[in-house]
């Protein structure tokens, strides 16, 4: 199965465990809506009882599942098997998020274990030196994110996603880095990109915003913006 070619720059929505249900098909039907409207790519994360809603409901993002697995069909009670995300249409997943960490040895493994059945992987990275390092894995995605800013609405400074992304294209130049944790203005999302991010996103700084809805049109406002400036 063929991974999805991804476009600099993309977005991420990714709900985490904040949403599920009802307000979850909201966000991602406008999360939809906003790709269509401006042809940019997004993952979108939810739960795994909600993807399926999203797969066969919202054709223009990249559904995302949260963690997966390097389990092979047979025994293993209660894990994450890749090939049942890429038959229900599943085309990205998170790993190694801060929130669910993983050994290299099964990071390594659930990353080939992707390539085979066509998933994309986005691996999170704390430092410069650990993004150096999970590089080595040639991932599809890199997410840079300074744990200490998850959620607090800071992003990083401009030194920080220059260096992170600099580390990453040294050692895996196809690797996409997205440079995430505390994005919650089209502010934030305008610098990430303009500092050599290839691609933002957000949680709380979408899920937590008075007005979720006009807070991702701020942002993909701002991705707009800045894919104007950068192509000049």
């Amino acid at each position: 199965m063929e991974k999805i070619v991804l476009k600099r720059p993309f977005f991420v929505v990714n709900p985490k465990s904040y949403l599920y249900g009802e307000e979850l098909r909201q966000l991602a039907k406008k999360t939809d809506e906003l790709c269509e409207r401006y042809d940019f790519q997004s993952l979108f994360t939810a739960q795994l009882i909600d993807l399926p809603w999203v797969i066969e409901n919202c054709p223009h993002v990249i559904p995302t599942a949260q963690f997966m697995e390097s389990l092979k069909p047979g025994r293993g009670m209660g894990h994450v098997l890749p090939e049942a995300l890429a038959a229900a249409g599943v085309k990205a997943t998170f790993l190694n998020h801060a929130e669910n960490p993983m050994t290299v040895h099964e990071l390594a493994a659930t990353i080939v274990r992707a390539r085979e059945v066509g998933i994309l992987t986005c691996v999170c990275a704390d430092s410069v030196e650990e993004a150096r390092a999970i590089a080595e894995l040639h991932p599809d995605i890199m997410t840079c994110e300074l744990n200490s800013l998850i959620g607090t609405g800071h992003i990083a400074g401009e030194d920080y996603i220059r260096a992170s992304t600099e580390a990453v294209k040294s050692v895996s130049p196809e690797t996409m880095v997205l440079q995430a944790a505390g994005i919650s203005t089209g502010q934030d999302v305008y610098d990430a990109i303009i500092y050599g991010g290839d691609a933002t996103g957000g949680t709380s700084g979408i899920v937590a915003a008075p007005d979720p809805m006009a807070k991702l049109e701020e942002m993909f406002a701002a991705l707009d913006k800045v894919r104007t400036k950068i192509s000049e």
